[in-house]
């Protein structure tokens, strides 16, 4: 569809966004990093958008950091690492502010960076051929690209310190059983099953799923005093909108229907 390294389509309150370097895997350099970084901006525009997928191209999602890259830039690393991962950093604190639900759908191989941004996203789907692979330790680097954020919140310290010190890689089903994944299909079956689950996601109060990832965020850094008080601010906030009105309308008129005696 496009030569671009990154791109996105739409259908209705669903963005598709496609990281499109197959010959590479997908790996993420300073051009891919940037494009990735104005797509976010343009999410950031859809005052419509519910949902946000992003997938991989070709064979893999994605296999992390261009090492061509860091091969040319041995000597002095600092800015090219800077030249990346500033609008790496930007695309993803991006995705994580948005109101809409960002949907991580792996196949293939995801590893290094690539593993960090499948967790990165607030829900995960994956194909049951799909390959997790840290690569840090073995390069002997540190994790990158937001893994120790939603990795670490997924699995706690503990864990998140055993995938990346003593675990080489892990299937699909380790990381459901992990809780990184969140659903395990066929591979043949990921594209039909990341369009259901996006759907069902975009025919919610998207008040409602708004507030629930930012509660659910914030929640870690929040006293429990103050965590609750924003529940009840965002409950109220809900309860305001038009989706909410409708479910209750509709919930008290079946309950209704029900009752014995009740007119057709």
């Amino acid at each position: 569809m496009t030569d671009a390294s990154a791109y996105l389509t739409y259908d209705g309150p669903i963005a598709t966004l496609t990281l499109n370097r197959p010959e590479s895997f997908n790996a993420v350099g300073a051009e891919a990093a940037a494009t990735l970084a104005g797509l976010a901006r343009e999410l950031d525009t859809r005052a419509d958008l519910r949902v946000v997928v992003i997938r991989g191209a070709g064979p893999a999602f994605c296999a992390g950091g261009d090492i061509n890259v860091f091969a040319a830039h041995l000597d002095d690393p600092g800015p090219m690492v800077r030249g990346i991962l500033d609008s790496h950093h930007d695309f993803l604190q991006r995705l994580q502010a948005l109101p809409a639900i960002v949907v991580t759908s792996v196949h293939g191989a995801a590893a290094g960076a690539g593993l960090s941004l499948a967790f990165m996203g607030d829900l995960c789907i994956a194909a049951d051929t799909a390959r997790f692979t840290p690569a840090y330790a073995r390069l002997g680097v540190s994790p990158d690209g937001g893994g120790t954020v939603g990795l670490v919140r997924a699995v706690g310290a503990r864990r998140a310190l055993q995938i990346y010190l003593m675990e080489d890689g892990f299937d699909a089903s380790q990381a459901e059983a992990w809780g990184l994944v969140n659903k395990v299909v066929p591979a043949d079956m990921l594209e039909a099953a990341t369009k259901a689950l996006a759907e069902r996601l975009a025919g919610f109060n998207p008040a409602a799923v708004a507030a629930t990832k930012r509660l659910v965020h914030a929640s870690a850094g929040r006293p429990m005093a103050e965590q609750l008080e924003a529940e009840m601010t965002e409950l109220i906030g809900c309860m305001k909108t038009a989706p909410f009105r409708d479910a209750v309308h509709r919930f008290i008129a079946k309950s209704r229907a029900a009752k014995p005696g009740a007119s057709a």
